[in-house]
């Protein structure tokens, strides 16, 4: 049998990667995931889900819910995507990852299946998740949608609640030119007669959630205010948390008109513990003080604007921030979110969809925002760490693979 990192090696040489290569990668339908879904004997029938879609937040109410239901005694799987520095973080039970050997099994068992199906890197992760909390007998899943909802390979299970978080601009290559288009992709994951919540909504999105939940027959609620309680404990310091915590509320409330059963206590514990609990990363990490280093995934403009009044809000000193992108990024529309006060390290995030760092800093100074460029994300922060005082402040992001090569 081969190793474990000939096993990966041989998933990402093999195996399209959408992180890596972008729209290569994107299989426009399920009939893949079907097919392995088939192949694999439907695991996704058999352990209760809870399936979490959205433009921004989707992976940190995955997260708080996967670590609220693990608190509570519930044998929880959780499914995210992409991982930031090992593959296994996308497959956890109760915050341990998936094990080596079951990766390597799996992989080998699906072989004929790749061969006869090329599926894409997603596809077959998505697969992989499904057995791993079939064989393990999960008493529930957390299942965060990868891209989209209507199309994307998790729209397999058929949940106990759907949850939307908002809608925003990302990905609109593929999932329309309008935030209703947006939202109608998205709203995909509603299910005939299941609950949905919508965290956030605009006039033109919430009446396109209106009508699909209508001839959906699906009880539809919204986000509501977060208790002060549930924001002073939570362990996610980025004020865009509120909105978050918000959507977790009406979906802790939409599961409780089901029979589920919840303590306030537990929900504390559970909020104040999820990184822990559940290995979540990259959400307005501060990795060190004087200077202060922030790193954050925010890699959208409805993302890049909460952090942006987060950070403005919150500096201390000089600002220095380091930036990398993906090359399909709208730079006209977060350029513009960016503070020109701020002395920039222009980066390339290392894979293939990375855009070049001069490109970049060439479109930033159009914005007026200017700094110098650097070979590597890690060649950045150096800089960064040897410009900056004590007393100042170094953020890193603008994707989430300029945060992984950090972490």
């Amino acid at each position: 049998m081969i190793s474990y990192e000939e096993t990966l090696e041989f998933l990402y040489s093999r195996l399209p990667v959408f992180q890596h290569i972008g729209a290569a990668a994107y299989k426009a339908d399920l009939n893949n995931t079907i097919a392995i879904c088939d192949f694999l004997g439907n695991p996704q029938h058999h352990f209760k889900s809870i399936h979490v879609g959205g433009t921004n937040g989707k992976g940190s109410v995955s997260s708080m819910l996967a670590a609220i239901f693990t608190k509570h005694g519930y044998k929880t799987g959780l499914y995210t995507s992409p991982h930031l520095k090992d593959f296994r973080e996308r497959i956890r039970i109760n915050g341990e990852m998936i094990p080596k050997e079951f990766v390597v099994n799996f992989t080998h068992t699906m072989k004929p299946l790749i061969d006869s199906v090329s599926p894409s890197f997603f596809e077959l992760t998505v697969g992989m998740a499904f057995e791993y909390f079939k064989s393990m007998t999960v008493d529930i899943a957390i299942i965060e949608v990868g891209m989209g909802g209507r199309l994307d390979s998790t729209n397999v299970i058929n949940p106990e609640l759907s949850v939307i978080t908002n809608i925003g601009w990302d990905h609109m290559e593929f999932l329309g030119d309008t935030l209703s288009k947006i939202a109608a992709e998205k709203a995909g994951i509603i299910k005939k007669d299941v609950p949905a919540v919508v965290g956030e909504v605009l006039p033109e999105t919430q009446e396109v959630f209106e009508k699909i939940a209508g001839e959906k027959g699906a009880p539809l609620s919204y986000g509501v205010s977060a208790p002060g309680r549930w924001i002073e404990k939570c362990a996610l310091k980025g004020a865009y948390q509120k909105k978050n915590l918000g959507t977790l509320k009406s979906a802790i409330t939409a599961l409780e008109l089901q029979g589920y059963h919840f303590s306030e206590h537990l929900i504390l514990d559970a909020l104040q513990e999820v990184k822990s609990l559940t290995g979540l990363q990259g959400r307005w990490d501060v990795l060190q003080e004087e200077p202060t280093i922030i790193a954050d995934t925010a890699h959208n403009s409805d993302g890049l604007y909460e952090t942006m009044q987060q950070l403005q809000n919150s500096v201390k000193g000089k600002l220095h921030i380091v930036l990398g992108v993906v090359k399909e990024k709208d730079l006209s529309k977060i350029l513009k979110l960016l503070p020109s006060s701020a002395h920039y390290y222009f980066c390339k995030p290392a894979i293939f969809r990375g855009l070049d760092a001069e490109i970049l800093a060439m479109e930033s100074a159009k914005e007026g925002l200017f700094g110098k460029t650097y070979e590597s994300v890690n060649a950045a922060l150096q800089a960064a760490k040897e410009t900056a005082e004590r007393e100042d402040t170094i953020y890193i992001g603008g994707s989430t693979f300029v945060v992984a090569e950090v972490l």
